[in-house]
């Protein structure tokens, strides 16, 4: 009919309104709060930048290719100008393919939601749900209507995005920090998804401590924060513990936390003054804040005192998942723990790794006796970057027996659980199977300590970790990725010895780090030489 006829061509001449804004997509910002070179689109780079630049790296930001009409921002540089400067603009551009989408109105596919990860509980109910040869999404709704136009605020985000502040009622969470001089600045905003930890001076006064906002614990947890930004949603900061320092230094941890106890001169002195403050943000994988809690440390302050040091950190956690300690973000960072650990048994494929106690790669902590026996189960961490060396003295008698002196030396230099995967990134998730580096053993023997005796025994006598690791990345920023782990093991064949004997053997453990990472090739080619010898007047009349 007609009139349908001519709604269908009403729909498909009233576009919706883009979703997505191109203007603020910028695929080359990579430096967090600094400008990256050639990066037009960059939000952090200014005129003068600008005119540093000498072509821009991404000339065109789209959204969906698949889209059949779309905005495009446009960048280019302007040369001829005097300093050159960035030109950018903003156009439509139309898909020419018929199989095209009009509207995009599944809205679970407009975020990145973390997959369940598959353990041996849940594989049987996810193969039901998933397992066949086409299954439903099941979206809680369609909207078929294409003729409503979003929102003004349509392009403001619903969830938190890395970095940014984490806002409140009446601000924005606060985390003091040093600025300029080691003094507290109350005006530095907390980010999202960025743990931090700052120390900072703060000048105090006894007889006015209980008006000093930043000596109270009020002044911590009175904003309740936004679950998402701009939004009427309210999450309030509950306080999680309370530690009392005394004057000496020592701590102790009140029983409840319930009290809210806020500073006060007492017999000359300020007690309940906040000398440290915990964050702990929870959240959800969609950007969106469900709990703040607020750990408390409190102290007494002398009248002698003109200045105290306070510290403040803040960590943030997903939901439903257990809080594991990374060594860079993506990549390693020099001095931090390299992360390791074990691929379960019994799944069907490989689907996620399972950390050992610390998660960490470890070798054999010397002890002041260099015994050993009782240094067994002394542990120290592989950091990234240090080259370690470790060991100790083992002393063998003729009442010893081969098999239980080799197994008690083999897991005094591999511990009682060596890992068998490491951690290419600092960052990686135990779910993301290709970011685990196998751990290759290599078994070597070396001859005989004693020739004399007709039985003899293989004991290994040392570890010997080399980590393989590379640039990878940006040049200006390049992460350390480690790619290749080989753990080798060296036995010795040691004969018995007669009644009465002993002999005394040093077992060592060490790590070497080795960067493989292959030089920067040049942009350009080296010009060809010729090996011809000129006229002494060629460049005549020059010298």
């Amino acid at each position: 009919p007609a009139d349908i006829r001519d709604a269908a061509q009403a729909r498909v001449r009233s576009a919706p309104a883009p979703i997505t804004d191109v203007a603020r997509l910028c695929v080359c910002d990579l430096l967090v709060a600094q400008c990256d070179v050639n990066c037009c689109c960059d939000p952090d780079c200014s005129a003068e930048d600008f005119s540093l630049f000498t072509a821009c790296s991404v000339p065109v930001v789209t959204g969906d290719s698949q889209l059949c009409s779309q905005k495009a921002a446009v960048y280019s540089l302007d040369v001829e100008a005097n300093p050159p400067e960035r030109i950018f603009k903003l156009i439509d551009q139309v898909n020419p393919s018929i199989f095209c989408i009009h509207a995009t109105n599944y809205k679970q596919a407009l975020y990145l939601k973390s997959p369940e990860i598959p353990t041996a509980e849940n594989f049987d109910q996810l193969l039901d749900k998933f397992g066949g040869a086409t299954f439903s999404a099941e979206p809680d709704s369609w909207n078929l209507d294409t003729d409503a136009q979003n929102p003004p605020e349509a392009n403001e985000t619903s969830r938190y995005e890395y970095g940014a502040p984490v806002q409140t009622e009446d601000a924005f969470l606060r985390l003091p920090s040093p600025v300029v001089s080691s003094w507290c600045s109350d005006a530095n905003p907390a980010g999202f998804l960025v743990n931090q930890a700052t120390k900072c001076i703060r000048s105090v006064s006894v007889e006015k401590c209980d008006s000093i906002q930043a000596l109270s614990m009020l002044f911590y947890i009175n904003s309740s924060i936004l679950a998402v930004p701009k939004s009427s949603q309210m999450v309030n900061i509950t306080v999680q513990s309370i530690v009392v320092q005394s004057l000496n230094g020592m701590r102790t941890l009140l029983s409840s936390s319930d009290v809210l106890r806020l500073p006060m001169v007492l017999d000359g002195l300020c007690i309940n003054a906040v000398l440290g403050v915990n964050y702990h943000i929870t959240h959800t994988d969609t950007g969106e804040i469900i709990e703040a809690a607020a750990a408390f440390v409190l102290g007494a302050i002398s009248k002698e005192t003109l200045a105290i040091e306070q510290s403040f950190e803040i960590s943030f956690t997903q939901e439903n998942t257990q809080p594991v300690p990374l060594s860079g973000n993506p990549g390693y960072v020099v001095g931090l723990p390299v992360r390791a650990g074990f691929q379960p048994q019994g799944y069907p494929f490989p689907a996620a790794f399972l950390t050992n106690k610390h998660s960490q790669l470890t070798i054999l902590h010397s002890t002041s006796t260099q015994d050993c026996l009782a240094a067994q189960g002394a542990r120290a961490p592989v950091l990234f970057g240090y080259n370690m060396i470790s060991g100790c003295k083992l002393r063998i008698t003729a009442a010893m027996k081969c098999q239980p002196l080799a197994q008690t030396l083999l897991d005094v230099l591999k511990g009682q659980s060596f890992p068998e995967y490491v951690a290419s990134f600092g960052n990686s998730q135990a779910q993301d199977v290709l970011d685990w580096v196998p751990i290759t053993q290599l078994l070597i023997s070396e001859q005989m300590i004693s020739h004399t005796w007709q039985s003899s025994c293989q004991i290994p006598v040392s570890l010997g970790i080399e980590v393989k690791w590379t640039k990878y990345g940006s040049l200006v920023n390049p992460q350390a990725r480690i790619v290749n782990v080989t753990a080798t093991i060296t036995t010795t064949t040691l004969k018995q010895l007669p009644s009465g004997r002993e002999r005394i053997i040093p077992v060592t453990s060490s790590v070497v780090f080795t960067d493989i990472s292959s030089p920067a090739e040049p942009s350009y080619k080296a010009w060809p030489t010729i090996d011809i010898k000129l006229p002494f007047d060629f460049f005549y009349p020059f010298v």
